[in-house]
C-alpha cells in the first residue's frame, strides 16, 4: 500500500474531466489537493495506476502518476490534502 500523486493537463479548452476524476476516486482514498493534482492511497503501482487512468485520455493530454514518500513541502493546499501531506506520509 502507497501513496501516489496524480496530476493531469487534459489537452482541449473545454473538456469534461468527469470520466477521468470518477476513475480516479474509484481507486481508493482520494484527496483532491488542486484542481488537476490529487493524492490516492493504493495498493496499485504507478505503472498500472497510469494504464488504468490513460483509457480517459485522449490526443495531447497528459498524465504524472508518481510514488510518494516523507520530505514533501506545500504551501496553502486545503486543510485535509495538508494534513495528510504533513502527518500520513
Amino acid at each position: 500500500m502507497g501513496y501516489f500523486l496524480i496530476s493531469y493537463d487534459l489537452g482541449a479548452v473545454i473538456k469534461d474531466h468527469r470520466p477521468l476524476i470518477e476513475e480516479i476516486q474509484k481507486i481508493g482514498n482520494t484527496w483532491q489537493c488542486m484542481d488537476s493534482l490529487w493524492v490516492v492511497k493504493s495498493n496499485e503501482t504507478s505503472g498500472l495506476l497510469k494504464e488504468r487512468l490513460a483509457k480517459h485520455l485522449k490526443g495531447d493530454d497528459k498524465l504524472l502518476v508518481v510514488g510518494i514518500k516523507r520530505h514533501g513541502a506545500s504551501y496553502n493546499l486545503n486543510k485535509d490534502c495538508s494534513d495528510l501531506l504533513s502527518k500520513k506520509i
